[in-house]
């Protein structure tokens, strides 16, 4: 069930983080400007944003098996169209509304994943074992996205985007059938007894303390999506960095920020202390943002290097943070509570690149951006909810 929602995971991140890496192509290819490029990319989040609340109700109500099936069919349909109608060719290019509605709806339907994924885990692992699974699961994320990152902008600017979104559909589309083949519900097995029940009280919609922990991960979602979207253009166009740059120093992001997630979970599970390890990634992630941006004019080498560890910090703390908000707001209402995260997470990964290409075009400076999105981060770490006392949950027995 973990491996399931690895791969779904998985298949989509390869798409929202490998897309906006082909940035300095798409740019060439549809001929659009950084402001464009930044609208377009911004779309996908945008399009996660508007329907993550919506999509983790139906999960809650309906199961994740027959929402992540419709997610994962609908996102490869999507991506084939697009390489058959949206892609430049015999010097013609398609119009950009057509290209933001394609990438927009990527989003829509695209977002069903990552809650009903999230439920999946979070519905087969019991307390002292889920920040350990549920960050695996997110661990998804960085991983398709350093199979994105390394393969998309080769492909983009050697074969055309075509091939991109074909390859993109395909990984959606194998992830659906394995889904179809062996995800099922809890307690339809006998090798499991399923979740144990968790009182769920108020709707996670209206709870202050869920609120304030879905914000400060839109905050700290900033700096993550700032160097997603934007190190490239700013490598290349800044420090003259070629494509082989780029793409080590954000598979350093995405790969050290697995490997990150998956610590902190495993830790975070031995000392119950989820809350105060997402309060220390934040400060770290601001910490060297700053310093990247004191660091803009040095060696190439030394600013792409904060930039990587700084990127590591700032995706370090997804799955201790889905792990925490749906415990809190406990099974039968995961999904919305996820959704509820996804919304804010996405919605700031909207911003961030329409924001940015303001922040140049007013300034035309890459430090102040770089202070913005370590600000950003700063500004978490009070709004997180209160660190609670520690306690140290046993691992069940015979777990899985």
């Amino acid at each position: 069930m973990l491996g399931i929602g690895v791969a779904a995971q998985a298949s989509f991140s390869a798409a929202i983080s490998g897309l906006p890496v082909t940035g300095t192509s798409m740019r060439a290819d549809y001929l659009l400007t950084t402001a464009t490029l930044g609208l377009v990319i911004g779309a996908i989040y945008l399009g996660i944003a508007v329907s993550e609340i919506a999509w983790g109700i139906w999960t809650d109500r309906f199961g994740e098996r027959k929402v992540l099936l419709v997610g994962l069919l609908s996102t490869a349909a999507v991506l084939a169209l697009m390489a058959i109608g949206v892609v430049p060719s015999a010097g013609e290019t398609p119009p950009t509304w057509l290209l933001v509605a394609g990438m927009f709806l990527v989003g829509v339907l695209g977002g069903s994943i990552n809650g009903s994924s999230g439920r999946a885990v979070m519905a087969w692992f019991q307390e002292g074992q889920r920040g350990l699974a549920m960050s695996i699961r997110q661990t998804a994320m960085p991983a398709g996205g350093a199979i994105g990152i390394a393969l998309l902008p080769g492909l983009a600017a050697g074969y055309g985007f075509r091939l991109v979104y074909l390859i993109l559909a395909a990984l959606c589309f194998v992830t659906a059938v394995a889904t179809f083949i062996w995800l099922h519900e809890p307690g339809k097995s006998s090798s499991t007894g399923g979740p144990e029940a968790i009182p769920s009280g108020r709707s996670p919609l209206v709870r202050w303390d869920i609120w304030r922990l879905a914000l400060a991960s839109a905050l700290l979602t900033m700096p993550q999506f700032g160097i997603l979207t934007f190190s490239a253009v700013f490598l290349h166009d800044a420090k003259g960095a070629g494509v082989l740059t780029t793409v080590l120093t954000l598979v350093v992001v995405q790969v050290g920020g697995g490997a990150a997630r998956i610590l902190s979970g495993r830790y975070t599970d031995k000392r119950g202390n989820r809350r105060k390890v997402i309060k220390q990634f934040g400060f770290a992630a601001a910490v060297m943002l700053l310093l990247a941006a004191v660091l803009v004019d040095a060696p190439t080498v030394l600013v792409a290097a904060a930039l990587a560890i700084g990127g590591i910090f700032a995706n370090a703390w997804h799955g201790v943070a889905y792990t925490e908000i749906a415990s809190m707001a406990g099974h039968a209402k995961a999904g919305t509570a996820l959704g509820l995260e996804n919304t804010t997470v996405f919605s700031m990964g909207f911003l961030t690149p329409l924001l940015i290409p303001l922040v140049l075009g007013w300034s035309d400076s890459w430090m102040l951006v770089w202070i913005l999105v370590g600000v950003a981060s700063a500004l978490a770490v009070p709004l997180a909810p209160a660190v609670l006392k520690a306690t140290r949950t046993p691992t069940p027995s015979g777990s899985a």
